[in-house]
């Protein structure tokens, strides 16, 4: 079919043509590549501007620091958690619904509310309502104590009821416990409350009401703690920082689903974690547990050996454990040797008492409290990737597909949890080999998958155990009453202080 007459290229002869789709191929081929040189400045744009934002973050880190500032986060919560959490609801599990109030039964007073009535209306009964009301109000109780004279001789006086306390009742030891512990009230707000409810009380008598005479809870929270690690599947942990008597200080939190304990001290080594764990008891032990753990952290033989064959292998306290070392001449100026032969005999101990016989350790990967059993929090894991900053939009989309990896076997994670199948669960390992196994071209998150990849064992636990947790949300949440007292209280100053503060908290 042939051009109309009033086509332009009609009158234009072959070889015009031929120019003149050379003319065109080559602008084309100039316009490609200034995309090119435009793509490599916006890449070469994009580091500096990453560059420029990490220096003025450092910047406004430094400006913080000179005056005295909180620091800021390290980094934003990715999210991983919540949204995967709605994605496993909305697959299954039903809305819990509010249920009527169970108190009905406990009325403690009834009165009788009478109406005006013209004369000539019929009487139809009553209409029943309840109110829920708190009366709060000050008492002094004067106690007229009957004293006798007994034919011997002796003094017979009348007991005081119990948990009376330098002439302050329990009600009110129980209502400044409460408001203190639970919520999170200050002694001068406390002080001020009693006082505005008629009571007469100064705020060394409240800081004495809190932290005197505990020795039923402290007993009753070691009780907690000795049953909990004796009996639970699991323990999650956590520490924070702490001050006391103007020093800085570490609280180990140590709980489970039915219990949480807090623990102050000065050190937030391995040592510590694993004396917590004894729960209450200072002796060190060496038996099979104890000479395993040397085994797994690659103690000399010939050590082990002289530990094994001696005869002795209770000691009752850390004095009488260090002279067991040096009798038996091995160098106690070894830090890292005897650090490691007490780190054993503690674990002996706490084995030797029947405690974490088969309880899962779910940390967030602080070096203090990988010990045997352990498991790793994915929440943690996963934040890892949010310290990296990607140079170019090529990294980026790398970190951000890797991210969406980890994010679905997360969630397929939580599924498998409700309903655990043995056929899935290497199904699951597999996808784990494949997204921390994967080559990416982005060495800094080649190097982090790669590092995530060898504590495989640890971040999937739960296919062998699945009654643990995958995160220690648990712990973290329950650090923050912790944290709250610490940033409005500051510190304590004396031991009951401190131990009234962890025994309340717990």
């Amino acid at each position: 079919m042939g051009l109309s007459s009033d086509d332009p290229f009609e009158t234009l002869s072959a070889e015009s043509l031929r120019r003149l789709v050379g003319d065109l191929l080559q602008r084309l081929q100039s316009l490609e590549e200034q995309v090119t040189h435009l793509g490599e400045q916006l890449a070469s744009a994009e580091t500096a501007r990453a560059a420029l934002q990490a220096e003025n973050q450092d910047l406004r880190d430094e400006i913080a620091r000179l005056k005295n500032l909180p620091p800021r986060p390290p980094f934003k919560p990715s999210g991983m958690d919540k949204v995967t959490e709605r994605e496993v609801r909305k697959s299954g599990g039903q809305r819990r619904r509010r249920g009527p109030k169970r108190d009905k039964d406990r009325v403690t007073r009834e009165e009788v509310l009478t109406a005006s009535a013209p004369s000539g209306s019929r009487f139809k009964g009553y209409r029943t309502i309840l109110v829920r009301d708190l009366a709060i109000s000050a008492e002094l109780v004067r106690y007229q104590r009957e004293r006798w004279l007994t034919p011997e001789g002796k003094r017979v006086i009348a007991p005081l009821p119990e948990g009376l306390l330098g002439g302050f009742g329990a009600n009110l030891r129980r209502f400044c416990l409460a408001l203190h512990a639970q919520g999170q009230v200050t002694t001068e707000r406390l002080t001020a409350i009693l006082n505005g409810i008629g009571m007469e009380i100064s705020k060394r008598q409240v800081v004495r009401i809190l932290t005197s005479d505990l020795d039923g809870f402290v007993a009753e929270d070691q009780a907690i703690l000795r049953a909990g690690l004796a009996t639970a599947p699991y323990i999650s942990v956590d520490d924070t920082g702490a001050r006391h008597a103007r020093r800085h200080e570490v609280t180990t939190q140590i709980g489970g689903t039915r219990f949480s304990v807090f623990r102050t001290g000065r050190s937030k080594s391995r040592l510590n974690f694993l004396s917590l764990l004894r729960a209450g008891c200072e002796d060190y032990i060496i038996n099979d547990a104890a000479l395993d753990y040397m085994r797994h952290r690659k103690v000399a033989p010939d050590v082990i050996s002289k530990l094994a064959a001696h005869p002795e292998t209770l000691f009752p306290s850390q004095m009488a454990w260090y002279d067991h070392l040096v009798r038996l001449r091995l160098d106690v100026f070894d830090r890292t040797l005897v650090r490691e032969l007490s780190e054993a005999a503690l674990w002996g101990a706490v084995r030797h008492h029947g405690l974490m016989g088969n309880t899962v350790v779910v940390s967030d990967d602080a070096g203090q409290f990988r010990i045997p059993n352990h498991a790793l929090c994915w929440v943690h894991a996963e934040r890892l990737l949010q310290k990296l900053m990607p140079k170019t939009p090529e990294q980026t989309r790398k970190l951000e597909k890797v991210q969406g990896q980890i994010w679905a076997l997360y969630r397929d994670l939580k599924l498998w949890k409700q309903k655990p199948s043995a056929k899935e669960a290497p199904v699951l390992a597999e996808r784990f080999d494949n997204i921390f196994g994967q080559r990416t071209r982005y060495k800094e998150l080649g190097q982090l998958l790669a590092r995530l990849h060898r504590r495989k064992h640890e971040l999937l636990k739960v296919l062998e155990r699945p009654e643990i947790p995958l995160h220690t949300n648990a712990s973290e949440n329950d650090l923050r009453a912790c944290v709250t007292k610490r940033r409005i209280s500051g510190g304590t100053m004396s031991a009951d202080g401190r131990q009234a503060r962890d025994i309340m908290l717990g």
